[in-house]
C-alpha cells in the first residue's frame, strides 16, 4: 500500500504551490517509511540529495517524515534560517505535531507548508522574475 492515495499527494502538492505562489523561496515533502539516523541528520541529507542548498536565494525548506518511526523535522537554508524568528521551526513542528497525533498526516504536513509559505513571502517575496526552482511533489525516499 502507498504512504499516501493520490489524492492525499495532489493536496500535498497544492499545499506546497499555494506557499510558493507569494514568494521566491522553495519548499519540499521528502518522506519515507524508516529513518535509521537521526531525524535531523536525515533530514540534512535528503535537503542536500534534492538540491535544496542550490536556490538563489537559500531558501529552501524542507518537511521530513518517516511515517513508520513516526519523525520528523523541518529543515530550513541559510537565508531563511536567518530571517524568521528563533522559535519559528519549534512551533511549526509543535503545531504539525498536534494534527499527526491524531492520525492526520496530510493536514500536519499542510499546516508546516503554510507556515513556512507565509514566512518565506514576508522575508522572500514573489519577483516577477521568479521560477520554480525545484518539483513540488513529495519526494518518497526508500529508507536505505
Amino acid at each position: 500500500m502507498a504512504l499516501f492515495t493520490e489524492e492525499e499527494q495532489n493536496q500535498v502538492r497544492k499545499a506546497v504551490e499555494a506557499a510558493e505562489s507569494k514568494t521566491s523561496g522553495e519548499v519540499r515533502v521528502c518522506i519515507e517509511k524508516t529513518c535509521s539516523d537521526e531525524v535531523l541528520d536525515r533530514a540534512a541529507k535528503y535537503f542536500y540529495q534534492l538540491g535544496m542548498d542550490k536556490t538563489a536565494l537559500r531558501n529552501g525548506v524542507l518537511i521530513y517524515l518517516a511515517t513508520v518511526d513516526r519523525k520528523f523535522a523541518i529543515i530550513g537554508d541559510a537565508g531563511i534560517n536567518a530571517a524568521v524568528p528563533a522559535n519559528f521551526w519549534d512551533a511549526t513542528k509543535e503545531a504539525m505535531l498536534e494534527q499527526f497525533k491524531v492520525g492526520n498526516l496530510v493536514d500536519g504536513i499542510v499546516i508546516g507548508l503554510s507556515r513556512a509559505g507565509e514566512q518565506l513571502q514576508k522575508f522572500f517575496p514573489h519577483q516577477a522574475n521568479d521560477k520554480n526552482e525545484l518539483p513540488d511533489d513529495i519526494a518518497f525516499m526508500d529508507g536505505e
